[in-house]
């Protein structure tokens, strides 16, 4: 684990994308940022592209980061410049039940999600399209297409890539890593 220092982590929506991230900032003292929280403004309002990109871009053009998230029109401004790529290739029987507890417990708690004022909704979540279960159940399967595909592509060959299928797995790499600085 030594020497990196930009790393992107990836997987479906409920997998633990951010807990990692925010876990391994901790542990190497490296700056972390949720795509998350450069993509949506108040009211469910998505950021324009060119914003969105100009914020990546500001994030990726440092010397060291963690980026944890899943937006292909970031892509190109965060493969190339990482060092490390981290997929928590999770199955959608661990996922799922890992997804439903942090919905009803940040709609519980009415969780104000990146600074935004944006919450999370019963309705939203379980009675509309936007639904964060259906978009699980739409990407999970893309990305276990395209991924293998762009990892083995050129402009990618210098990444390390760190592919979990389960979470002991991810817990001990983290177990093994502890106190490994870049």
């Amino acid at each position: 684990m030594n020497r990196m220092q930009r790393i992107v982590i990836v997987g479906p929506t409920g997998s633990g994308k951010t807990t990692l991230a925010d876990q391994l900032g901790q542990q190497l003292n490296l700056p972390v940022t949720d795509l998350d929280t450069l993509h949506w403004k108040p009211n469910w309002q998505e950021a324009p592209a060119e914003e969105f990109r100009a914020r990546v871009a500001a994030v990726s053009a440092g010397d060291q980061w963690i980026v944890s998230g899943n937006y292909s029109k970031a892509r190109d401004l965060l493969w190339p410049r990482a060092d490390t790529l981290i997929w928590l290739d999770y199955p959608l029987w661990i996922v799922f039940p890992r997804l439903f507890r942090r919905t009803v417990q940040r709609i519980v708690t009415q969780e104000d999600l990146w600074g935004t004022g944006n919450r999370e909704s019963w309705r939203k979540q379980f009675v509309s399209r936007e639904s964060l279960f259906l978009w699980l159940l739409q990407s999970q399967p893309r990305h276990r297409r395209t991924y293998p595909a762009l990892m083995v592509q050129p402009e990618y060959a210098h990444l390390r890539v760190l592919r979990f299928q389960r979470p002991w797995q991810t817990d001990a790499w983290v177990q093994t890593s502890r106190g490994i600085h870049p």
